[in-house]
Parts: structure tokens; sequence; C-alpha cells
């Protein structure tokens, strides 16, 4: 819940990479925040506190104090450090409880599908569901049993289980999982010979010839 997500921002007047990397050393995360036609407003907020908000689910609800204001966000965008994972820049969005936003939300598959215990090759085209709900609604994350597939089965969206008062833009006919039978390599048949290959027997017959070829040839005068 919102009330239980709690964070304090403080205004930020510097810009830049310099202040920016200050403010990351001594534990806090350049912001922005902005929506619900308010004026965009440049804060910080504290890296550690973020983060423990933030393993719940990118679309957890947080209430934040900006000078003695306490509005209601969701972060929509995150940048983290390539190799630290470190919190360098996040976006929140201003939002109202009674109307419904757009999010993206993880779909995780749940179980080992029959058909890869048989050998399959399990295949995830979509990761991501684009939904929309009111923000108290927003999951954060969708879940689907795939432990049934076997080789050849396919899932679709129309077969995953989305909340109660959640929308979701995609086609019910959108294809989310499909379990295939492995790739092998083809064979030749029998009797047919690998491309760039002689066939046994006349690869013998033109090694005969060449060597009668080289008897009858007239010795080099060098």
């Amino acid at each position: 819940m919102a009330d239980e997500n709690v964070l304090v921002a403080e205004a930020r007047a510097e810009r830049g990479s310099r202040p920016a990397g200050r403010l990351r050393s001594g534990g806090r995360v350049p912001a922005i925040v902005y929506g619900l036609g308010g004026p965009s407003v440049a804060v910080t907020v504290n890296s550690h506190d973020l983060d423990r908000i933030l393993s719940h689910g990118a679309n957890t609800l947080i209430t934040l104090h900006v000078d003695g204001d306490q509005q209601m966000t969701l972060v929509r965008q995150i940048q983290r450090h390539a190799t630290r994972g470190q919190l360098v820049h996040v976006d929140f969005v201003r939002v109202r409880a009674d109307v419904a936003v757009a999010a993206e939300v993880p779909l995780h598959l749940l179980g080992e599908p029959v058909g890869v215990r048989n050998g399959g090759l399990l295949e995830q085209l979509i990761f991501q569901l684009h939904v929309e709900a009111r923000p108290q609604d927003i999951p954060h994350s969708i879940d689907a049993d795939i432990s049934h597939l076997d080789i050849g089965d396919q899932l679709r969206l129309s077969e995953i289980a989305i909340p109660p008062r959640v929308e979701c833009s995609l086609d019910p006919e959108t294809l989310v999982a499909q379990v295939v039978a492995p790739r092998v390599a083809e064979l030749p048949e029998e009797g047919e010979v690998p491309e760039g290959e002689v066939p046994e027997g006349e690869a013998a017959e033109a090694a005969e010839g060449e060597a009668r070829g080289a008897e009858g040839a007239p010795e080099s005068s060098e």
C-alpha cells in the first residue's frame, strides 16, 4: 500500500553530472516529479529507502513528501549503473486513486512444461503485459502456469488469468509461449552423398585414372 511506502523528497537546485555524482556519493538519487497538470519538480530521495520500496515491484505506489505536500506517485523511469546496479536517476509520476493509468507488468511463467521434460524447448514470446488500471489495482506481476504444455502446445493471452479491474490492451489471441520440438541436424539419406564429396567408387576410379596418366606422361627436362 502507498501508506506503507513513504519517501521524503528534497528539492534540488543544482543540475548536471557533477552535482548528481555528489548526491549519489552521499546516498541520494536525483529524481523528477511530474504529472496531473502540475509543474515538473527536481528532487532527491534516499537511495536505500527507494531501493527497499522497489524490491516489492516497480509498480508499487509511493507517497512522496515534497516540501510538506503529500503526493501519490508511481515510478515510471528507473536508470541504474550498467555494472554496479546503483540507482542513477528516477522519474516519479503523480497519480490519482480514482483515475486509471497505463503500466507495464512483468509476466512470469511458472512450472516446468511436460514437453520440456520430454526433450522440447520452451519459447517465451511475451515478457511484459501493457495494462490499464487504477494505481492501487496494478499488480506487481502476472503469473501463468505452463506445466501442462507438451511439445507442440501453445499458450495464448486468453488463457491467462488477468486480475480483476485490470485491462490488457493486447489481442486475446496473442501467442505468449510455446513448446517446440528440438531442432536436429538433417542427415543425408542412404546413398545420398553430401555436397562437395565424391562417391567412394568414383573417387577410386578417378585416382586410378590419374595414376595411369602420370605413367604415360613424358619426363621433365629439368
